[in-house]
This record gives structure tokens, sequence and C-alpha cells, in this order.
């Protein structure tokens, strides 16, 4: 008689368990609920919103010609020269940047990660230009450094070489350059910060075995430092593509996408609100978020190795 009863409240408690699990489980993911929700409508909503527009026929100045169109706005993205000219605008400044940035950026990682004096101040002033509102730094650079007439780059020319000194337009003479030095100042501190993490979680007892073993500075970066900062370097540099591809600030900011600088998000603004062709516009859209998702994915990929590495 007592076996049944056993037999019988062991089922009635298992599923009590369970809904107390379930129950649990609710009551954790309840408040994350309002942002799950907020997420959606303010991404996904607009995202699928653009993504039917893309396969539409929707241009403003005609109005009656709107319609299905299928995939031909993406063979238009394509195939318009304005389009792969934005296309390669955009892997030049995308690959400039990161690479020129990365460089420095390790640098400066390197140079921080050794003790000295006021080491927390100077890391403090490293990481001001990534907290510069990104108008506010293209307005800087344009007006500030650039200008012909009062900026400071021509002022220390003028300086060091006297009156006789060249007074390049350096906006004119080297648009995308321009752009780019801009970019990479306002990134590297982002490298930066990775990279010295990435320093900072070095083995010391090796490299401090390497040392009484006669092994010199540079065996050890190349050897030891550069090897355990790949990841690190991995991640910064596919981060670091993702903000950039999307960068419209200083673009239009500093050259209003004139003189071949114009890159894909520049782009989708003149096809937009200018031309006013929604259907093309859209489809360039999805172009650039598609390019995003590829490259998120594969950082996605450094981060887990990361934890995966942190967690053995």
């Amino acid at each position: 008689m007592s076996t049944e009863t056993t037999m019988t409240t062991e089922p009635a408690v298992s599923q009590s368990n369970s809904s107390l699990a379930k129950a649990g489980a609710w009551a954790r993911r309840a408040p994350l609920l309002p942002a799950l929700i907020f997420m959606i409508i303010v991404t996904q909503i607009p995202f699928l919103a653009t993504l039917v527009i893309s396969f539409m026929n929707w241009n403003a100045y005609y109005p009656d010609d709107r319609g299905f169109a299928g995939v031909d706005n993406f063979k238009t993205v394509l195939t318009d020269v304005d389009a792969r000219e934005a296309i390669i605008v955009t892997i030049l400044l995308t690959v400039g940047v990161v690479v020129v940035s990365l460089v420095l950026g390790l640098a400066i990682a390197l140079l921080l990660d050794r003790k000295f004096r006021g080491r927390g101040l100077a890391r403090t002033l490293m990481i001001t230009p990534f907290l510069i509102v990104p108008v506010a730094a293209a307005l800087l650079w344009k007006h500030a450094l650039y200008n012909a007439q009062y900026g400071l780059l021509n002022g220390l020319l003028r300086w060091v070489f006297g009156d006789g000194a060249p007074q390049p337009d350096w906006i004119s003479d080297h648009p995308l350059i321009s752009i780019i030095v801009a970019l990479v100042w306002q990134w590297t501190p982002f490298m930066m910060l990775i990279l010295l993490a990435g320093l900072q979680s070095r083995p010391m007892d090796v490299v401090e075995a390497a040392k009484i073993d006669g092994a010199s500075g540079w065996q050890i970066f190349t050897n030891m430092t550069l090897p355990h900062l790949r990841q690190y370097i991995e991640l910064s540099g596919l981060l670091g593509a993702i903000y950039i591809v999307q960068n419209f600030d200083a673009v239009f900011t500093i050259t209003s996408g004139g003189l071949g600088t114009a890159n894909l998000p520049y782009y989708i603004y003149e096809t937009f609100y200018s031309a006013h062709n929604y259907g093309t516009a859209s489809a360039a859209g999805v172009i650039v978020v598609i390019g995003s998702i590829i490259i998120a994915t594969f950082a996605l990929r450094t981060v887990l190795s990361l934890f995966r590495e942190g967690t053995r």
C-alpha cells in the first residue's frame, strides 16, 4: 500500500517541480520583455518595411507607377555607376581606417601597458576622441584643422616654414584621405582599448621566463605577444569595420559626399532624399545590412572563441 502511494506521489511531485521551474524561468525573463518588445519595434519592424519596399518600384516623382519590381532595384544598385563607385569608396574607407587604427592602437596599447607615472591619466586622455559626438568631431577637423585660411595644419606649416610655406586646401586636394584621417583619430582609441585588454590578459609568468632565458623584446613581441593578441586584433578590426561601413557623419560633414567621397550610406541618403527613389534606396540599405551581418557573424565567432579561452 505504501509503495503504491509513493509511486503515485512521485509524478505529482516532479510535475509540481517542473511547473515551479517554468514559473521561475518566466519570472526571470519577464523584466526583459519590455526591452525585447521595444527592440523589435525600433529595429525589426523598420527593417521589414525596408525589405518590402526594396522589392517595389516606388519613386515619389512617379506615384502612379508604384508596384512590384522584383529584384530590379538590386540590379540597379549593383549596375549603377554611382553605386559601384560608392561601394569602392566604402571598401577603401573601411580598409584604410581599420588598418591604420589597428596599427596605431597597437602601438599606443604597448606604450600604455608599461608602468609609468600618470598612466591612468594618459589612458583617460587617449580615449577622449572616441567619446566625442561623430558630427562634432567631423566639424572639428573640417574647420579647426583642415581650413585653408585659419586651420591648425596650415598654421603649423606657416609657423615652421615662414610666410612662404605652402597652404594646401586639404579637403579639396586630398578629400578621401581627409576623411580617413579624421576617422582614424576617432577610432584609434577604440582599437587601443580592446588591444590593451588583450595585453593585460597575457600570462606574465611565461613572459618573465622568456626574458630570463635570454629572449629579446622583439622575439617576445613576435612569438608571444602577437599570437596572443591575434583574436583581439580580429575582434577590433571586425567591430570597427561594422561601424565604419555604416559611417555617414564624416562624409556628410567634411565633403558632403563630393570629390569622389560618397560611400554607400551617403549614396542611400542621396537616392532617398534627393532622387526620392525609395525602392532603390531601400535595396541599397538592405545590401549594407547584409554586409554588416556578414562582418558581425565573424565578430561574434571571435568573441565566442575568446570566451571559450577565458573559461579554460
